[in-house]
């Protein structure tokens, strides 16, 4: 039974699954063969639902005539998906890591726990200095700005004056 506006019989990635030679969709991502505009070559782009920009473009394969590409399969096709989903893992990775820092001061009280978050607003722009104790439990937490440099010092100075927001 065919699937309809109101939804039907079959799964929806299925109704919407897509499998010509130089056009894959399917699971949330679209492979599209395209000229490469530098050469006389052909590129694969791997575009995730939802994105407007490829997560991967790389070169693909010519056919045996040497003119046209070779057609996509699904092996090729989840090859793609694996390369291009690996991608977005690592440059998720990294966003976090510019975003995310932490480090461990040794304080009298113990073990201290301190982490800036930045928060890249467009119009308010700012950075979350917060403290944990060993046991996680928080100790503190202010709003500086998003330049904050965090440090073993700066987080060290930050405990001995009480959390106070740094100047």
């Amino acid at each position: 039974m065919p699937s309809n506006a109101t939804g039907g019989a079959e799964e929806p990635d299925a109704a919407a699954a897509v499998n010509e030679p130089r056009l894959w969709i399917n699971n949330g991502w679209t492979a599209r063969i395209i000229k490469n505009e530098d050469d006389e070559g052909w590129a694969v782009a791997m575009i995730k639902e939802g994105e407007s920009e490829p997560a991967l473009v790389g070169p693909w394969t010519m056919g045996r005539d040497k003119k046209n590409p070779k057609p996509l399969d699904v092996s090729a096709f989840n090859t793609l998906v694996k390369t291009a989903s690996e991608v977005l893992r690592r440059h998720q990775q990294q966003l976090h890591a510019l975003y995310h820092k932490s480090v461990t001061v040794d304080a009298p009280s113990g073990r201290i726990t301190v982490t800036l978050d930045i928060v890249p607003d467009e119009y308010d722009p700012h950075a979350l200095l917060a403290a944990n104790d060993a046991l996680g439990e928080p100790l503190a937490q202010v709003r500086v700005p998003p330049g904050f440099k965090l440090s073993v010092s700066s987080a060290g100075a930050w405990i001995d004056d009480d959390f106070r927001k740094p100047r």
